[in-house]
């Protein structure tokens, strides 16, 4: 009669197993409450190890599974069993207090009872497992992007997403603080400030990483002043011992969901936040971004540059437009610097336009080749019409500097043109980067043994210039326009200024080319250094080509 109870009870244990997902929880409890009560159990307690062999000392996780008090620890049945996974798991089950020791028959249903048990428990640590690995990051102990799009869309569908803001960040100078304190404890100091941060966005938010040092955040509304203030700068502790701390902040573009502009999906609210941090990375007053209609609009038309972009490129939209170089000395043009202009269905596209647009991805790269192999063109056809053909600066992106080969790419456009190397000059600005800087080192060394001469362009401007005319072979100088005293405004530092700069490279052998001259005052202020080309509006403005060859030939820019 009891083998019969026994067996009803062990079904029914297996019913209501199978109707829950994980068998850590309060329903499994209960579940195992009657056969329990049936074999006079007072707790089962299931330990979790790492290893099998060395169980003893690795420990992972221990759960009370079941307990219904007055624990006989004398009275104990354990039973250790291996996962497929190579852990191990250890079951401890205690009798009732003040009752007989368990009968071989009870022991066997004990054995009976765990067995099944492990195998609901690898189950659900199975599905456990497997949900951790879809939706957590596997370094950090936050969501990934998967689970923050997964919450976007059951908020949309329970249509309760406008109550919500959804932000970007991106931790500020992260580098340094791992080269402060090292990759370990940068980690560590990473892991404290995004736990804080979702501690912060309260019940409701999270915070997911989205790689490096960038996280995605969703907070109810009346959580966003708050997580913005944390992110404005927090200090974490990073020393147990001292109790050093360590400022970290970051750049946020945050989208208060209001529903003003509708979203239908997580991607619209992923665009939307990323639109929203680039605008807080190019700000200088403050590091964070609100989404608007107004940025909304600026993204969909760099998309539609974007999308137009290669027809634009096979159908040679982009024209050369070329400013000249001009000598003061003898005021012919010298020189001339390449210039990009799009002519889309009959108008100009202003490069301040699309340029931007396409830096932000390798079209810009694209287009620069395209400069270069029509600025050969010309070159090659004045050649060969006679005229008085001049070297032209071609500008290159910094985005180019990851290409190894970039030396080989620049030789094979210009000698395909068959243009002699010295008529070619590449133009790039400035650096800061360790990485870039060594990139940079290895093409102007390989452009120079080649006879293709390079400049750095706005001289000036930042703040690594000085060790970059130290270390690295440059041929031209150009100087950028901020050195200049501006029109009625006299500036006795930027005289001085411009005059050691001129002198400095002079001394080096750099020549020297101003930019930027718009006055009468700026020229006669350039004729009392050693900088004797000018190039700007004083002079000209960049030309289409066929102004520009009118001036090739004996063209003055003399002025009475």
């Amino acid at each position: 009669m009891r083998e019969n109870s026994f067996r009803r009870i062990i079904q029914n244990f297996i019913m209501n197993m199978e109707a829950i997902p994980n068998t850590l929880t309060p329903e499994s409890r209960f579940a195992l409450t009657e056969p329990c009560v049936f074999l006079r159990i007072s707790m089962i307690r299931a330990d979790f190890y790492e290893s099998p062999r060395r169980f003893e000392k690795t420990q992972l996780q221990q759960y009370l599974m079941y307990n219904a008090g007055d624990v006989d620890e004398s009275n104990e049945f354990i039973m250790e069993k291996n996962t497929r996974v190579g852990t191990k798991v250890v079951y401890h089950v205690f009798g009732l207090i003040d009752e007989e020791p368990w009968t071989d028959e009870e022991k066997e249903r004990i054995d009976v009872l765990l067995k099944m048990l492990f195998v609901f428990n690898g189950r659900s640590r199975l599905m456990i497992s497997n949900y951790n690995l879809t939706f957590y990051d596997h370094d950090m102990q936050v969501y990934n992007l998967k689970f923050y799009f997964k919450t976007i869309a059951e908020l949309i569908e329970q249509r309760l997403i406008t109550q919500y803001t959804a932000m970007y960040i991106n931790l500020k100078h992260f580098s340094a603080v791992n080269l402060q304190l090292g990759r370990k404890k940068g980690s560590e100091v990473m892991n404290s400030f995004v736990t804080h941060i979702a501690r912060v966005a309260g019940e409701g938010g999270i915070v997911a990483r989205i790689g490096g040092d960038n996280f995605a955040i969703l907070c109810k509304q009346e959580r966003t002043d708050a997580v913005m203030e944390a992110l404005a700068g927090t200090a974490i502790p990073y020393d147990e011992v001292t109790g050093e701390r360590i400022l970290i902040s970051a750049y946020a573009g945050v989208y208060v969901i209001d529903g003003e502009i509708p979203v239908n999906s997580p991607d619209g609210v992923m665009d939307r936040i990323l639109v929203a941090i680039a605008a807080a990375k190019a700000r200088t007053k403050h590091d964070y971004a609100f989404f608007n209609a107004e940025m909304l609009e600026r993204n969909n038309q760099h998309l539609l540059i974007g999308s137009l972009f290669p027809s634009a490129l096979e159908n040679e939209e982009f024209l050369v437009y070329y400013q000249p170089k001009v000598s003061i000395d003898t005021y012919k043009i010298v020189g001339a610097e390449a210039l990009c202009r799009w002519k889309h269905e009959g108008k100009l596209v202003p490069p301040a336009e699309f340029i931007p647009v396409l830096e932000r991805g390798m079209d810009i790269c694209k287009l620069d080749f395209y400069m270069l192999d029509h600025v050969c063109r010309d070159i090659r056809r004045w050649l060969d019409e006679g005229k008085n053909a001049v070297k032209v600066s071609v500008n290159l992106s910094r985005r180019h500097l990851s290409d190894m080969d970039l030396l080989q790419h620049i030789v094979e456009i210009i000698d395909r043109n068959d243009v002699p190397h010295d008529y070619i000059e590449i133009e790039l600005t400035e650096t800061t980067t360790d990485v870039e800087f060594k990139d940079l080192r290895r093409v102007l060394s390989g452009l120079q043994e080649t006879g293709i001469s390079t400049s750095v362009d706005d001289f000036g401007v930042g703040y690594s210039s000085l060790t970059l005319i130290k270390d690295l072979p440059w041929d031209v100088m150009k100087i950028d326009r901020s050195l200049l005293p501006e029109e009625n405004n006299f500036d006795r530092k930027k005289e001085v200024m411009l005059k050691y700069v001129v002198g400095m490279a002079s001394e080096i052998g750099l020549e020297c080319v101003a930019e930027g001259v718009e006055t009468k005052e700026q020229e006669a202020l350039l004729k009392t250094t050693s900088c004797n080309i000018i190039q700007g509006f004083y002079f000209d403005k960049p030309l289409p080509i066929n102004e520009f060859e009118t001036r090739l030939d004996n063209y003055s820019y003399k002025k009475e």
